[in-house]
């Protein structure tokens, strides 16, 4: 079996009331980008944790179902029928 290693990056980006995170996954030359977004609900107290928990986890499901399409479309490829791949 052959393996090979892939690492996914995230970038957060914040102010006082939202957390944007962008996830990048280079995988046998191709990347992959999500991206998730928080807002901190202004009479909620200011945990600057859980907008970073919640956008990181809406870029990595993002990032997910942008790796199904991948996946999708290179079975298409190989097939010469659609492809519809889910969780």
């Amino acid at each position: 079996m052959e393996t090979s290693d892939a690492d996914i990056h995230l970038h957060f980006s914040e102010d006082e009331d939202h957390t944007e995170v962008r996830a990048n996954l280079t995988l046998r030359g191709a990347t992959f980008t999500g991206w998730g977004r928080s807002r901190r609900n202004p009479v909620d107290p200011n945990v600057p944790m859980v907008g970073e928990e919640l956008a990181a986890a809406r870029a990595l499901s993002d990032l997910a179902h942008k790796l199904l399409d991948g996946a999708a479309e290179v079975i298409t490829d190989f097939s010469g029928r659609p492809a519809h791949v889910v969780i």
